[in-house]
């Protein structure tokens, strides 16, 4: 692009929850098409300073990227809709912000003065916005912003990019995300909720550009121009985004809508393709119309949080889709799992997944539905605690070692099958400290790793800390357990499978994070097609 990077902010208003980062990556994917590189970039108001020790349940899943940061679930859709991976950068916390002020002003970079929220806090926002920009790579650089206005957490972002608007005022544009509820008691559409949300946003300092109105029902003209009318915009700035039944439906209803083209004009830069998008209503319209089901188990502990397996979710849907198959998901609490009730749970089941996890919480049910699908040649996915968790079944009911263990849960087991590297022993702080981002592995020939993926080396992501035994890899391959993926630095087993069983794989590292709509991840293909045959 001839001129300077575009900055594109994306604020929420009314209530939580709307769908910011998925109009974000919506916008993201239409500017993607009609020509531009593009990134999103997630600010979040909480002091943590990244999701990491966050709580499944407080926060959903802990999205990884290939850099190793612990961001937000939001940056997993930025990658699936974009195609494109993200990094460090892409996610920005409040704890972040503050951390590196602070630090400034203890390396006396600040010259005496008094550390204030304006400027230096603001000013470390800004340069934390501008980092994607001037890296030079992106034309557009799109920030959503988390929480809602009026959120005292938010307020030094909303500062912030007043404060850039100003500075940049032909290359800043803002996007407010509202609501407009039907009343059914009246019958009707009501514009207030958005009024008194842009009120707020103006208070502080803040014009829109553009509103997109989230909406159970159609917004006609007369709602659209009242307010447009009451809200300072203008009539083709009132974006309407009703309900889809798929979140890879809004992409298309914003080319609808025309969002894109509302934005570049407004930013002053002209269409550089006509946005096809082949590729992608192709994979909607094998989502609508699947000519295959299967029903598959997903083992976990946080179930109760559909967001905490947001990424595996989301792969299945890719891999489903590339299969022709619709992929119909049965969530079973590891905590029920018992060796008395696994065959009335998963005698009916096409396959079995066990889900990442950390603790000792429902560690035995996941070991309970291991040994039932093993036993029962019923295809079988482990990922990360659910691959180690079938080692340590292996172990037991196999290799005969009852007591056979990680030492995350039981430290005086005498077969600590899945252990703490050396390096890892003497850790104190749990944030940022477990093994992360991308790893190569290489691929055994003649295994399922292979396989899927068609190549001897790989690349791919993890988060944990505990790893395979090798101490014990003679015992689990003789007695038919075969490691087929080794990290090639350090010989760590990456991944492990049964070759007499139809499809048995566990992998240390986390597939569902690389699954993209146009890349569906070949592991999760390999696993719903090895469901379709069983």
């Amino acid at each position: 692009m001839a001129n300077s990077t575009k900055y594109i902010f994306v604020t929420g208003g009314v209530t939580s929850s709307l769908g910011k980062g998925i109009i974000s990556a919506s916008l993201a994917k239409l500017l993607q098409a009609r020509g531009y590189s593009v990134t999103i970039q997630k600010l979040d108001p909480y002091i943590n300073i990244d999701p990491g020790t966050l709580n499944p349940y407080e926060h959903g899943e802990c999205f990884v990227t290939e850099d190793g940061a612990e961001t937000d679930l939001d940056l997993g859709h930025y990658e699936r809709f974009l195609n494109s991976a993200t990094s460090q950068a892409n996610n920005v916390t409040t704890g972040r912000i503050y951390q590196s002020v602070i630090e400034k002003e203890r390396r006396g970079e600040f010259l005496g003065k008094t550390v204030q929220v304006v400027p230096h806090i603001t000013d470390e926002i800004k340069e934390r916005i501008q980092i994607l920009g001037k890296a030079g790579k992106h034309d557009i650089v799109i920030t959503e912003i988390g929480g809602t206005v009026g959120d005292i957490e938010s307020l030094p972002y909303i500062e912030a990019v007043r404060q850039l608007i100003w500075e940049l005022p032909k290359d800043c544009l803002v996007i407010h995300l509202t609501l407009v509820p039907f009343l059914a008691a009246a019958g009707e559409l009501k514009t207030k909720p958005t009024q008194h949300s842009v009120k707020e946003l103006r208070e502080e300092g803040i014009q829109p550009d553009i509103l997109v109105c989230r909406t159970e029902h159609e917004l006609d003209d007369s709602i659209r121009t009242k307010i447009a009318k009451f809200c300072n915009v203008s009539n083709e700035s009132v974006i309407q985004s009703i309900d889809a039944a798929s979140i890879y439906e809004v992409p298309l209803l914003m080319l609808e809508e025309k969002l894109d083209i509302v934005v570049m004009e407004k930013l002053g830069i002209p269409s550089l393709n006509e946005p096809a998008l082949n590729e992608w209503r192709a994979f909607l319209e094998k989502v609508k119309a699947p000519k295959h089901q299967v029903n598959i188990c997903l083992v976990g502990k946080y179930i109760e949080l559909k967001d905490a397996y947001k990424s595996i979710v989301e792969a299945f849907g890719h891999a489903g889709a590339f299969n022709d198959c619709q992929v119909n998901l049965n969530w079973i609490h590891s905590e029920e799992v018992t060796r008395e009730n696994a065959e009335s749970i998963f005698k009916n089941s096409d396959g079995v997944l066990v889900a990442p996890g950390f603790g000792s919480r429902g560690i035995e049910g996941k070991i309970h539905a291991i040994e039932y699908v093993r036993t029962n040649n019923i295809p079988f996915l482990g990922i990360c605690l659910g691959m180690q968790c079938a080692v340590i079944e292996f172990a037991r009911n196999v290799l005969g070692w009852s007591d056979a263990h990680s030492s995350e849960m039981d430290e005086n087991s005498n077969h600590k099958v899945i252990d703490l590297m050396e390096e890892q022993k003497n850790i104190v702080d749990m944030g940022g400290t477990m093994r992360l981002g991308a790893y190569n592995c290489e691929v055994k020939p003649s295994s399922h790793l292979f396989e899927a993926y068609g190549n001897t080396t790989i690349s791919e992501r993890h988060r944990h800390r505990y790893e395979f035994n090798n101490i014990y890899l003679n015992d689990f391959e003789n007695a038919g357990m075969i490691a087929t993926g080794k990290n090639p630095k350090t010989g760590l087993v990456e991944v492990v499978e049964i070759p007499t069983h139809p499809w048995f794989v566990g992998v240390q590292y986390h597939p569902e994070y690389k699954s993209t709509v146009l890349n569906p991840h070949p592991i999760f293909k390999a696993f719903v097609k090895a469901a379709l045959k069983g």
